[in-house]
């Protein structure tokens, strides 16, 4: 029997979020992927706590939890005031709800994951691969282009830093 179950690679990492430290996914977008209620998913893992240690799962504080609402706008909106904080899990923890969600569609729902993860990490070993050869670029030629190679560098590793105004200034009355 095959499952009708498709996530496009897109949609699977786009559910992977960073969070102290770690590469997680939330137990609603997890639910969602799983054909799931959010209350079933969180009865299963209760009901198979030990299999879901710390560094497999965890739970958001609500400091955590509004700071990623405030910063993030792609969670549903039903999702923002309910009193309980989600649980986060990590890439071990979704692979353990392979072994308490035994589905057809769980099954399928595991490989796409783990090949989410997969792809994550593949993308994050290629930017570092950039960086690397942006490195020994620098290093082979003189400093004509050392200009260029810092250039470069801030495109790949700038953050959302603030911005100077663009535009003239006017001044009151002169």
């Amino acid at each position: 029997m095959e499952s009708n179950v498709v996530i496009h690679p897109d949609e699977r990492v786009h559910k992977i979020y960073s969070l102290r430290g770690k590469k997680v996914m939330f137990d609603f977008d997890l639910a969602d992927l799983y054909g799931l209620e959010t209350r079933i998913l969180k009865q299963q893992v209760k009901r198979n706590f030990e299999r879901f240690p710390g560094d497999f799962m965890f739970q958001l504080t609500k400091n955590e939890w509004n700071e990623l609402i405030t910063n993030c706008d792609k969670f549903p909106a039903n999702l923002r005031h309910f009193p309980v904080t989600p649980l986060a899990f990590t890439e071990q923890g979704v692979a353990m709800l392979s072994s308490v969600l035994r589905s057809k569609q769980a099954i399928m729902v595991n490989i796409a994951i783990m090949r989410a993860f997969v792809t994550l990490r593949q993308m994050i070993e290629s930017n570092k691969e950039l960086v690397q050869r942006i490195d020994e670029l620098e290093r082979k030629y003189d400093s004509q282009f050392q200009v260029v190679f810092e250039a470069i560098r801030k495109m790949i590793t700038r953050k959302n830093e603030p911005r100077e105004r663009v535009g003239y200034k006017i001044s009151g009355s002169e």
